[in-house]
């Protein structure tokens, strides 16, 4: 049976059958036609948001917490300009999400004839997202929008772009029914890739003589349900457990393998495992420079590194392998475990889990005495703070952490019991992220408390998006570890080169911003209050607001982080050139 539509509503068909939800944007005069079709679907959620960047990190945040695509929207001109942001976080965190703009009608753009708002979008997007096309005419949406998602799906995951000029999306169409019918196997793979069965028996064979093994598990692992798998072959080879930023809860913080997450802000019991580790199985990891210090990746020779990544660009670089298996990793997971050993762990050094464990425990131990000494009317510290947060936030609650220096401390003290319930921004490191981020954890999972934990500088990057939680009723916490500057740049300008310029952030009161956005604000100013804060905050049943006054303290990993800085610069001119 012919239908007669127009594009838009051949596109909102399209989306439909990908099980797209959640639509996010700004609504704008050229995006009318899609609006309306919008609209009239049920099984589709427009949150209109404040600003376009947002869109795309809502809709990244999607996908991070369900693995599902959703839809981040912008007008043409200044909305496609307002995306890229955005696009940048989930493209450097290989997050899949599809994003529309609109364009002058096909009279007018592609080349543009210079109206007001012109843009040239696709090449703006092109460097932050793995495809993108222009839909010069709407009979060609049903190919366009299923190439889009065959390539934000395919090999390694990440954002694509369709640009729509006005008219296509108002252009009437004649459309077979069946046309939207078809399922997305017919057009896109969504098996999973498989290891050659020898390098599935060389792996085995390498992991049968290793004597003191370390599992790194990276965001590929959450993406492909593989989480069970690593903690089932880390029990069986007794061995420790390092996941990235994006695969927080891959073991729990309180695992028996766990030895920190996050690379080089984990601190010294991460330093000891690579440097002691004979074999490292590297699972959905790409060693970004969260895993470097300043002679490069932490897993180096003679160490032998057998790698897993289901895109092949990530094998061999920057780290070198002994063995490379191109496959997902839930996949070459379950091969392994099939093909190893039933007593894997008997050539593995019987102090090798314990001294690590060991060596985590006094890691933790240092932290948790920070900030018990200070003045009466100082401000907190913020190890205090962190730690009275992670002790106050519900168990089944899920959390976000953002800003530059804040997300050091976080990512220590709040405690990660599975996959999919804390959220990092390693990728892009893009301050701000968090506050849309969480609004879209709090759209998906209405039922569960979500917690942003964000530094003052980062909070001032999206704070207007508080708007947006109270007009859809979506009652996340932000809580501010407010040291009223960009601390670490204030710290950094200090000791390298002895001034201070553009630093200070102090004057503002946040807890009142949130009130005057109609949402639930305090000032915290003592650690006895932050727990009972919390608990006012979330029966609030508003987005809330605590405003919690901190002092700066460097984190512990600083110098590590400043040796991953350090990379690159002492090879081509010598030790100390980073520092001029």
């Amino acid at each position: 049976m012919a239908l007669q539509i127009n594009g838009a509503q051949a596109l909102v068909r399209l989306l439909l059958a990908e099980q797209v939800r959640e639509v996010f944007g700004i609504v704008g005069g050229k995006l009318g036609p899609l609006l309306h079709a919008i609209s009239h679907q049920e099984r589709l959620r427009f949150l209109g948001v404040r600003h376009e960047g947002a869109a795309p990190m809502m809709a990244a945040g999607v996908h991070a917490a369900s693995g599902r695509i959703a839809v981040a929207l912008g007008e043409m001109g200044p909305g496609g300009l307002n995306l890229a942001s955005g696009l940048g976080v989930a493209f450097n965190n290989n997050l899949p999400l599809l994003a529309i703009t609109t364009n002058q009608h096909r009279a007018a753009c592609y080349p543009h004839s210079g109206m007001f708002m012109d843009l040239d979008t696709v090449a703006l997007t092109r460097p932050i997202t793995k495809w993108n096309a222009v839909a010069h005419d709407a009979r060609r949406l049903p190919e366009l929008v299923r190439r889009a998602f065959r390539e934000a799906l395919s090999g390694r995951p990440g954002p694509v772009h369709l640009d729509i000029p006005q008219d296509v999306l108002s252009q009437s169409c004649s459309f077979e029914e069946a046309e939207f019918d078809v399922a997305p196997a017919s057009y896109r793979f969504v098996g999973r890739v498989r290891p050659h069965a020898d390098d599935v028996r060389r792996a085995a064979a390498l992991m049968a003589q290793a004597r003191r093994p370390l599992i790194v598990a990276g965001g590929g692992v959450v993406a492909s349900g593989a989480a069970a798998s690593v903690r089932a072959l880390a029990q069986r080879w007794q061995a420790p457990v390092l996941p990235t930023q994006m695969a927080l809860g891959v073991v729990a913080s309180d695992s028996p393998h766990f030895i920190g997450h996050g690379g080089l802000i984990a601190g010294e019991p991460v330093r000891l495992a690579f440097e002691r580790a004979d074999l490292v199985l590297a699972v959905g990891c790409r060693w970004s420079s969260w895993m470097w210090d300043a002679h490069g990746p932490l897993a180096r020779r003679p160490q032998r590194l057998i790698s897993i990544n289901i895109d092949p660009s990530a094998l061999g670089h920057p780290a070198l392998h002994e063995l490379a298996l191109q496959a997902d990793a839930s996949a070459a997971l379950e091969d392994l475990l099939a093909a190893g050993d039933a007593d894997l762990e008997r050539a593995v050094d019987s102090g090798w889990l314990r001294d690590l464990r060991q060596a985590r425990e006094a890691y933790a131990s240092r932290l948790a005495a920070l900030g018990e000494e200070g003045e009466p009317g100082e401000a907190m510290h913020p190890a205090a703070l962190a730690r009275a947060i992670g002790e106050a936030l519900p168990k089944d609650g899920l959390a976000v952490f953002d800003g530059g220096h804040t997300s050091f401390w976080s990512n220590d003290l709040t405690p990660v019991l599975d996959v999919r319930t804390r959220f990092h921004e390693p990728g892009m490191s893009h301050l701000g992220f968090g506050l849309p981020y969480a609004i879209a954890l709090q759209a998906q999972q209405p039922e569960r408390a979500v917690t942003l934990i964000t530094g003052d500088g980062s909070f001032g990057f999206t704070l207007n998006e508080l708007d947006t939680a109270r007009r859809h009723r979506l009652p996340v916490l932000i809580i501010v570890h407010n040291n009223a500057a960009w601390g670490i740049i204030r710290a950094g300008q200090r000791n390298a080169l002895g001034f201070e310029l553009g630093t200070a952030l102090d004057g503002t009161d946040y807890a009142a911003i949130a009130r005057g956005f109609g949402c639930h604000g305090e000032r915290v100013t003592a650690l006895a209050e932050v727990g009972p804060a919390i608990r006012r905050a979330l029966a609030s049943g508003l987005p809330a607001v605590l405003d919690c006054r901190t002092r700066f303290v460097p984190h512990p990993a600083m110098p590590a982080f400043a040796s991953m800085n350090r990379y690159g610069f002492e090879a081509v001119a010598g030790p100390g050139a980073a520092a001029h």
